[in-house]
């Protein structure tokens, strides 16, 4: 495992790392015991950097991760906050509501201190105001935070982020359908020594290649109740694709699977190839998907002949069939 720094955090994390959303809920059936292997699995393969949040399964994903890392300090972990609330009230930014928010997610985690505290998601104004920001260098000159960062949907609402001295990390959707951060935004956090983490980065699976169009989710999985964007931002489903689109795309890519094993770890590959990426964040279920996700930071990096056909690929046949701002 292959590690790099996460802004100005002083941590190095493993460049492969893992998100927890679909172990806490809302991507179909769950089993803990497979989702605390799984976890076991990540560790014993040198993954040291775990990405959650307070709603993943109303606060379960924060448990799980107590129960596999057992307060372990060469584990870091990143959490978010906001969305437990409404999102659109100033209040849900107050300093009694982010301190109610971290206590929270620090009991549920068995930790004295949150590695990296995120917004999750907020409403442009909530970045642009700024106020939330004080709230957090409290936190953080509390030692109830190690560093703080921004989870955003647009790249706008990442560069304004940028502009707060105190924000070292930025969480973004980024995958080889979503390629619009490497233009403008990548640089200018790469000079403001901001860490990226990449998100959503198999499009919600539509970039594994193993769909075709008349597959159907579960009731409860996300990419059923959200794929139109009808429970909250449609660029997390998908990356803000049409489903049978994304189905139809991806099998136009199935040849950057040809001597990297596959599509999922081709696509992960991909990311990890960016140079101010500081780690890819995918999701698992089950003790398969981490070793397959694994297995991207073996396989050989792309050729520049490889990532201008990508960059073409995008401008051509994807940017226009995106929903959504981005």
């Amino acid at each position: 495992m292959k590690y790099r720094k996460l802004g100005r955090t002083g941590i190095e994390v493993s460049e492969l790392s893992f998100g927890t959303w679909a172990i806490g809920g809302s991507w179909g059936k769950t089993d803990d015991r497979e989702s605390l292997t799984a976890l076991n699995k990540a560790m014993d393969a040198g993954v040291n950097f775990f990405d959650t949040a307070d709603v993943y399964g109303d606060g379960h994903a924060e448990q799980l991760l107590r129960t596999a890392t057992k307060g372990r300090d060469d584990i870091y972990i990143a959490s978010k906050f906001c969305r437990a609330g409404d999102i659109h009230d100033r209040n849900t930014y107050s300093e009694n509501r982010v301190r109610e928010y971290c206590e929270n997610s620090l009991r549920r985690l068995g930790r004295e201190r949150i590695d990296l505290y995120q917004i999750h998601c907020p409403p442009s104004f909530v970045i642009e105001e700024g106020d939330v920001f004080e709230v957090l260098n409290k936190l953080q000159a509390e030692g109830k935070i190690r560093a703080y960062g921004v989870s955003v949907e647009t790249v706008a609402e990442g560069l304004t982020a940028l502009q707060y001295p105190g924000v070292q990390a930025l969480q973004v959707i980024f995958n080889i359908f979503r390629q619009k951060p490497l233009e403008e935004l990548f640089p200018k956090a790469a000079a403001a020594g901001v860490g990226i983490l990449a998100r959503v980065p198999l499009a919600s699976g539509l970039l594994t290649g193993k769909f075709d169009t008349g597959h159907e989710f579960e009731a409860d999985d996300h990419r059923n109740f959200n794929a139109d964007g009808q429970q909250f931002n449609v660029g997390e489903t998908f990356a803000g694709i049409a489903f049978r689109t994304g189905v139809t795309l991806a099998r136009d890519l199935r040849w950057i699977a040809e001597g990297r094993g596959n599509m999922t770890r081709a696509a992960l590959r991909w990311i990890l190839d960016q140079p101010e990426v500081t780690c890819a964040i995918p999701g698992f279920k089950n003790t398969t998907q981490v070793e397959d996700n694994l297995a991207s930071t073996e396989v050989p990096s792309f050729t520049e002949t490889e990532m201008a056909r990508l960059r073409d690929f995008y401008q051509d046949r994807v940017h226009h069939e995106i929903r959504g701002a981005y």
